[in-house]
């Protein structure tokens, strides 16, 4: 029996992330190959040409998968009945904006983007913040759609994730694939922690730990933390745009494992509502390793956290208590 079309909204559609994210949602990276979709896609007025221009490639594209497009710059229209929400608009900062002139932007998108979701999204839609400040922006969109149940807004940090076994990968020289269990802890911001304390290598001869192939703990704590860290402003500064293809990909590999589930003894980062694990304060939206079963995630629970490790997770934690403080200060 084929399956009903699940409707997925891409908002900020026209941007660079978008256009990389909607071919790839309608060729079946995000929900399977099984899997037929109508995309619904948001942007701006000023971006209504241009969005109109994605359409037109999409239907040119004749993706057997694609079921229907909805290419708008109402919210309502954007938001009605949809099962997956990935929310890519965004104010990005500008050259002389101080955070709060830009928290201040997105508090507003956000809290107008929350009630068009709340009162037309299907029931149990799952949303995924792309737009930065991922982690604070996902926050705010919980605080204004308070039905929407917390475990159903998450923020994208399998971007940085994914970086982290890409960096594991080229330095060990070993199939990317190979890679599992890197953890980024905290916020998606220069603050995060990728961690590999408890990462491993599937090897000829079984797993093995990363710390132990790698053998260079000076590397691990410090070159490659910041490389992790600072590569959006690392690939900013190459191809004079911000990263849109690793995102993009990021953004459906997120969602994929979210609905599909991870494989087994694997788990993944996901920005997810902070329920106090591992001594993060509770109330914000905080990067944690999950494993993710029947459609909902579930924290990794027990890993033994060293001093170095404790330290970082405090420092980012700390960082979105005072994001959280921000953007609240921005609703008075």
């Amino acid at each position: 029996m084929a399956k009903e079309p699940a409707r997925v909204l891409v908002t900020g559609a026209a941007g660079q992330i978008g256009y990389a994210l909607v071919p790839m949602i309608a060729r079946g990276i995000m929900l399977g190959l099984d899997q037929p979709v109508i995309l619904h896609m948001l942007d701006i007025p000023p971006a209504a040409e241009a969005l109109n221009g994605v359409k037109m490639e999409l239907i040119d594209a004749a993706f057997p998968l694609l079921k229907g497009i909805v290419a708008t710059t109402d919210p309502v229209e954007a938001c009605s009945g949809v099962n997956i929400a990935v929310m890519v608009g965004g104010f990005p900062r500008k050259e002389g904006m101080e955070r709060k002139d830009v928290m201040s932007k997105n508090v507003s998108i956000y809290k107008s983007q929350a009630s068009a979701l709340e009162q037309h999204a299907a029931p149990n839609c799952k949303v995924l913040l792309v737009a930065n400040p991922a982690n604070t922006n996902a926050l705010i969109l919980k605080e204004f759609a308070p039905s929407i149940p917390e475990k159903n807004i998450t923020c994208l940090t399998r971007l940085d994730h994914n970086r982290a076994l890409g960096q594991i990968s080229e330095r060990l020289q070993v199939p990317v694939s190979d890679v599992k269990n890197v953890i980024i802890w905290g916020n998606h911001s220069s603050s995060q922690y990728p961690d590999v304390y408890h990462a491993s290598v599937v090897t000829g001869a079984g797993e093995k730990a990363v710390r132990q192939l790698v053998a260079d703990d000076a590397w691990l704590d410090g070159e490659f933390i910041t490389t992790v860290q600072q590569r959006g402003a690392a690939i900013i500064k190459a191809r004079k745009l911000s990263s849109a293809l690793s995102a993009a990909s990021s953004a459906c590999d997120h969602i994929r494992d979210w609905v599909l589930g991870t494989p087994k003894g694997t788990w993944v980062s996901m920005g997810v509502y902070s329920d106090g694990s591992y001594d993060v304060p509770p109330g914000i939206i905080y990067s944690y390793p999950v494993t993710c079963e029947n459609g909902s995630w579930s924290i990794v629970q027990g890993l033994p956290i060293n001093e170095f490790s404790r330290k970082k997770l405090d420092a980012t934690a700390n960082e979105l208590v005072e994001e959280k403080a921000l953007a609240y200060s921005c609703l008075i």
